[in-house]
C-alpha cells in the first residue's frame, strides 16, 4: 500500500519526470512518467544495472510482516532484498538519496529482544553507510491508505473496512499516524530538501505538508 500511495504523489508532482517501478508483476498502471522493470530475484539486482542508471532516489517500500517468520526468512527479505538494491544504486547512481520504509519501535542497536526491530535496525544502518548523509529511514506508526488503495491480501481489506472509522480517528494524533499521500509527499520533500538519517511519523507528518 505504501508503494502504491508513493506512486500516486510522484506522479502528482511536476517535478517528478520519471518514475521506474521494479516488481515482479506489472502494476496495470499506464502514465507517461512510468518505466516498469519486471525482476523475479530480489536477492540479485545486477540485470538491472543499466535500468536502474540515472535516478535521483531510491523510494524502497517493500516490506512484509514479521508474524510467523523465522528470522533467517525474515532477515532474507527485510535485510537482503533492501541491501541487494542498495548497493547496485550505491554504485550506478552515487549521491543519490535511498529512503528505506522501517517502521516505529525499530532497534537501531541491533541488539534488542525485538526480532523484526533488529533486523530492521540492521537494515537502516548498513543502508545509511551505502548512502553516507543521503538515506534516510521512515519509521511511520499506522499508515492510512487514501485514493482507493487497498491490501492486496483479502483478510486485510476486509479488516481495513471494518476498523476504518477507528483508523480514521489515528489520523488526528500526528505523532501515532500518517497517511500514503502524506507519506508519499514527504519522501519527495526529502530528495529536494534533505532530512535527517531518521524521520519518525511526527517528521513524516511536518515533511509531507502540500509541496509548492
Amino acid at each position: 500500500m505504501v508503494g502504491q500511495g508513493v506512486l500516486l504523489e510522484c506522479l502528482k508532482d511536476s517535478g517528478v519526470t520519471q518514475v521506474l517501478v521494479i516488481g515482479r508483476s506489472s502494476i496495470g498502471k499506464s502514465h507517461e512518467k512510468i518505466k516498469e522493470a519486471l525482476h523475479k530475484d530480489f536477492s540479485d539486482f545486477t540485470s538491472l544495472k543499466e535500468t536502474m542508471t540515472g535516478f535521483d532516489a531510491c523510494f524502497f517500500c517493500l516490506g512484509v510482516s514479521s508474524v510467523g517468520m523465522s528470522e533467517q526468512d525474515y532477515t532474507y527479505i527485510t535485510y537482503g532484498f533492501t541491501l541487494a538494491a542498495a548497493k547496485i544504486l550505491a554504485q550506478v547512481n552515487p549521491g543519490s538519496v535511498f529512503i528505506y520504509v522501517s517502521g516505529e519501535g525499530t532497534d537501531s542497536t541491533e541488539q534488542g529482544n525485538s526480532m523484526w526491530a533488529r533486523v530492521k535496525g540492521k537494515t537502516e544502518n548498513d543502508v545509511a553507510k551505502l548512502f553516507p548523509g543521503k538515506a534516510c529511514a521512515f519509521r511511520p506508526g499506522a499508515i492510512l491508505p487514501y485514493d482507493g488503495i487497498l491490501p492486496k491480501n483479502r483478510s486485510l481489506k476486509i479488516l481495513l473496512r471494518v476498523l476504518w472509522p477507528l483508523l480514521a480517528i489515528l489520523r488526528w494524533f500526528p505523532s501515532l499516524a500518517t497517511d500514503t499521500r502524506t507519506l508519499g509527499r514527504a519522501m519527495i520533500r526529502v530528495v529536494r530538501d534533505g532530512a535527517p538519517p531518521i524521520a519518525n511519523t511526527s517528521a513524516i507528518n511536518r515533511l509531507g505538508g502540500d509541496l509548492k
